[in-house]
């Protein structure tokens, strides 16, 4: 972002606060500074947030001696079949490449009519400056769309009161092993 369009944001939301609090009826005594406190609470917790943009890969492993994915109930692919993930995060699409996390929770059919799963996925980071932190994901993942978008709902460590999305992409899904890659950008604001 460029010092000016910082600075106009900055001004914007300034502004936009204003109204707000000026719009909002005050019926207190003058040891009450509701409206005062409210205001600095609002801006400094402006300031204080960020924005991190994540690119990763993940690796759903089915088949083999060490499948990553296990189904815990239902039989097949249809209505109700979950599944217990603890899948790595990647670097690179390549299931080889660099490990920079786990995918943990669990997916499931949820949809009678459709093919979309209910993904109920923690982001755990074991490398870099994100090690240790968390991001979770909860959404409903509709698998034939090119790109799905997913809600962060929370996070932990760096990520602490994480809120955003998740655009998910297949790289590459073989039918015969049920294997996949999936390549997820994730834009997470935080304190």
């Amino acid at each position: 972002m460029t010092s000016i369009s910082y600075t106009l944001f900055i001004i914007f939301n300034t502004l936009t606060l204003t109204l707000i609090l000026f719009s909002i009826p005050i019926t207190s005594s003058n040891e009450d500074n509701f409206s005062e406190n409210l205001l600095e609470t609002i801006i400094s917790t402006r300031l204080m947030e960020k924005t991190t943009n994540l690119h990763f890969y993940f690796q759903d492993i089915v088949s083999g001696k060490n499948p990553t994915s296990v189904q815990i109930i239902g039989q097949g692919l249809g209505f109700g079949a979950t599944f217990m993930i603890d899948n790595a995060l990647t670097e690179k699409p390549a299931r080889d490449s660099r490990i920079l996390g786990r995918a943990q929770g669990m997916y499931s059919s949820a949809a009678q009519r459709d093919t979309a799963l209910l993904m109920v996925v923690v982001f755990e980071f074991t490398q870099g400056k994100y090690n240790g932190s968390t991001i979770s994901m909860l959404g409903r993942n509709h698998v034939f769309d090119d790109v799905r978008e997913m809600p962060i709902v929370g996070g932990s460590g760096l990520f602490r009161f994480g809120r955003g999305y998740a655009l998910a992409h297949t790289v590459w899904f073989d039918p015969k092993t049920g294997d996949a890659s999936v390549e997820y950008n994730v834009s997470i604001k935080h304190f």
